[in-house]
């Protein structure tokens, strides 16, 4: 087994840490499905989020004054409740999630009569605090620290990983011979063989279930693409629906399975090809019965 040293030097600086970041996402009444609006508002924090050391993520879940307090309550749970759902399927490691509870209502603070409406729209939300993990202080020595170049982190996960049941939450497997046609949604011909191989597989592990993650190419400051065929810039978006609508027409029950564009925020490097891919992440495996 091979490892690598990386050494840490003394450090000559003050105490330093970036201030936490917030984000409110705004839900509809009586519901705690997140909008599309909102969605996309979301992901464009989450992207935000690329550039710094997560410490910890808190979630918590409000309502309105209107209704009794128990319904509140669970209302407000199970908006925090989607919210980490949603980070699950951007891909943000759960174990950062700290927090996910519901409040409850918010009271209403009215200053004129025709604002009640608008500030109990904005009682209606999820609160978002992302807090990033501090820099050394001054005068720190941080220890020699010894890194395995073979820990799960690097390890490729495939589909037959599934098929034998060498998964967990968390694992992603990256279908390296499903290609798409340049600012297309669809795949190339040469990878229909893999698609038929994958949906056998998930079709038969049951227990499992996963969010699939559409990705492109080219473009700039994390902007999505344009698909060609519809003329809208959501091509990673319409990249990961064709697969989950493949998935489903070959019997994957679409309980187990979502979606998601995320743009090109993930770039592999090397040829264009191999960012206009699929994804898929493990968001859970039930026990089976």
């Amino acid at each position: 087994m091979k490892y690598f040293l990386i050494i840490f030097l003394l450090i000559n600086t003050s105490i330093f840490s970036q201030s936490e970041l917030k984000h409110d996402v705004y839900f509809n009444t009586d519901e705690y499905d997140v909008p599309l609006t909102e969605e996309n508002r979301l992901l464009l924090f989450i992207s935000t989020l690329d550039t710094i050391t997560i410490d910890k993520i808190s979630i918590y879940g409000f309502c309105d004054d209107r209704g009794t307090n128990d319904y509140n309550l669970e209302l407000s749970q199970n908006r925090a409740d989607a919210i980490k759902m949603m980070f699950a399927d951007y891909g943000i490691d759960q174990n950062l999630i700290t927090n996910v509870n519901g409040k409850g209502e918010i009271l209403l603070k009215v200053l004129k009569e025709d604002e009640v409406n608008k500030i109990r729209g904005l009682n209606r939300k999820v609160e978002i605090i992302v807090e990033p993990k501090k820099l050394a202080t001054k005068e720190q020595n941080i220890e020699e620290t010894v890194i395995d170049k073979t820990s799960n982190k690097d390890k490729k996960i495939t589909p037959e990983d599934i098929a034998n049941g060498n998964i967990k939450t968390g694992d992603k497997i990256r279908l390296d011979k499903i290609y798409f046609k340049t600012n297309y949604s669809y795949v190339t011909s040469d990878s229909k063989k893999t698609l038929e191989k994958l949906a056998k597989i998930l079709v038969a592990k049951k227990n499992v279930y996963f969010t699939i993650q559409g990705h492109v190419c080219c473009t700039q400051n994390s902007r999505d693409a344009v698909d060609k065929r519809t003329q809208k810039r959501n091509l990673s978006v319409a990249r990961a629906k064709y697969i989950y609508d493949y998935l489903a027409r070959k019997g994957v029950d679409k309980k187990r399975m979502k979606y998601v564009g995320l743009r090109r925020k993930f770039p592999l490097g090397g040829d264009p090809k191999y960012d206009r891919r699929v994804e898929i992440l493990i968001t859970y495996i039930a026990d089976k019965k």
